[in-house]
């Protein structure tokens, strides 16, 4: 399990990947956001090729980045002055 506390931006991005890289090949990820407070795009956009490789396994993410990860997918620009969350 790894747990991501703090910020999450395009630096520690690089290193979550070589740590879930550094994973022997078929093992499961369970990352835990419980304690992430700010993420940048590239932290997004790695959250959700994760979930989508089916290679980690979310748990206790924020629902904003839920919201910006489907908005990623629909490739809308974040924020979405239209919405409020």
């Amino acid at each position: 399990m790894f747990t991501v506390s703090g910020r999450l931006d395009a630096q520690s991005v690089g290193e979550l990947c070589q740590m879930i890289d550094a994973e022997p090949a078929g093992a499961e990820v369970v990352l835990d956001l419980t304690d992430l407070v700010l993420a940048d795009r590239d932290a997004v956009r790695l959250l959700r090729d994760c979930e989508t490789g089916e290679r980690s396994v979310p748990r206790n993410w924020p629902a904003y980045i839920r919201v910006w990860m489907a908005d990623e997918e629909n490739h809308e620009p974040w924020p979405t002055a239209h919405r409020r969350y």
